[in-house]
C-alpha cells in the first residue's frame, strides 16, 4: 500500500491469494493468553509524547521515518489541539478538511529517522481502538522492520476502509522492488457485525515468533502465516488516520476522529514463567 502498490490493487491480491506465502485459514484455535506475555511497552495516552521528528527524543514522531505521505490527508506536525488530543486516557487522532480544500491528519510511529525509539523483536503487538465511520477513512495500526538497507518488512495489524464498515483487513508485506527484488504480499479480510468497529471499542493484535506469525481480534485468533526470515528483527509501531486509499473522500465526514484507548507490546515469558 505504501510502497508502490495500491490498495485496491492490493486486496484483489489478497483476495484472489495471489503473490502471498502461504497463510492459513481461520481455524478454531485458543485465544490469546495474555497471563504467557510480560508487558515491554505501554502507551495508555494520559499525555501524548510527541514531536514531529523526535527533534527533543519524544516517544513518538509525527511522520513516518522515511518521510513517505500516503492517501489523501497530509500528515501534520502536532500542534495545540490538532491533529492529536488526549482526555481521559484516550487518544484522538483528527483528520479535517482546511478552508483551502486540503485535508490534514495524523500519524504516530514509535521510532524516529534515526533508528531512535523504541522497536522490539517477536512478541505481541495490540492496539484498543474505535474507528470512526464514514466513505473514505483509512485508519491503520501496523509495524515496520527496523532495518530498512535491504528491503522493508511490513506488517498491517488493522486496515480498515469506511466504504466497508463489515469488514477490515491484516496482512504482510516485503518490498524488495525499489532494490530491485519481487515483492511478497499476503494478507485476510476479516467479516464482522457492520458498524460495531465505529460503535465499540476492540483491540486488533499480532503475534511475531520465530516460526508463526498470528493476527487476533478482541484477543481471538484470526488468521496466521508462516514467519518468513526477512521478519527475524525488531518492529514498530505506527498507527494513523489517512484518507482515501484510491476511494473517495468527497463523502468523508469533516472532521472524522480515530480513538486510541492504548498501545500495548508484550514478550512472551519463558516457559517455567509462563506456567
Amino acid at each position: 500500500m505504501r510502497y508502490g502498490i495500491s490498495s485496491k490493487a492490493l486486496g484483489l491480491l489478497i483476495v484472489l491469494g495471489l503473490g502471498a506465502l502461504p497463510g492459513q485459514p481461520s481455524v478454531a484455535q485458543q485465544p490469546l493468553n495474555i497471563n504467557a506475555y510480560q508487558l515491554t511497552f505501554e502507551e495508555s495516552f494520559d499525555s501524548l509524547d510527541v514531536s514531529a521528528w523526535g527533534e527533543r527524543s519524544s516517544r513518538w514522531i509525527a511522520h513516518t521515518p522515511w518521510n513517505g505521505d500516503f492517501g489523501d490527508a497530509r500528515f501534520t506536525d502536532p500542534a495545540p489541539g490538532f491533529p492529536f488530543t488526549t482526555d481521559q486516557g484516550i487518544l484522538k487522532i483528527e483528520a479535517r478538511k482546511e478552508a483551502d480544500g486540503t485535508w490534514r491528519s495524523g500519524l504516530l510511529s514509535s521510532v524516529n529517522p534515526k533508528g531512535e525509539g523504541f522497536s522490539q523483536q517477536f512478541g505481541y503487538f495490540e492496539a484498543r481502538m474505535k474507528l470512526p465511520p464514514g466513505k473514505g477513512v483509512w485508519p491503520a495500526f501496523w509495524l515496520i522492520g527496523l532495518d530498512r538497507s535491504k528491503y522493508t518488512a511490513e506488517i498491517d495489524v488493522l486496515e480498515y476502509y469506511g466504504r466497508a464498515p463489515y469488514e477490515f483487513s491484516m496482512g504482510f508485506h516485503i518490498w524488495r522492488q525499489s532494490q530491485g527484488g519481487q515483492n511478497t504480499t499476503g494478507g485476510h479480510w476479516q467479516t464482522v457485525q457492520d458498524g460495531i468497529l465505529n460503535s465499540e471499542y476492540h483491540t486488533y493484535g499480532v503475534d511475531i515468533q520465530a516460526d508463526k506469525t498470528s493476527f487476533y481480534l478482541d484477543r481471538q485468533f484470526i488468521w496466521s502465516f508462516d514467519t518468513p526470515k526477512e521478519f527475524h528483527m525488531p518492529f514498530y509501531p505506527l498507527v494513523n488516520l489517512a484518507l482515501g486509499s484510491g476511494w473517495p473522500i468527497d463523502e468523508t465526514p469533516n472532521p472524522s476522529i480515530l480513538l486510541v484507548d492504548y498501545i500495548h507490546v508484550y514478550q512472551r515469558k519463558p516457559t517455567d514463567a509462563a506456567n
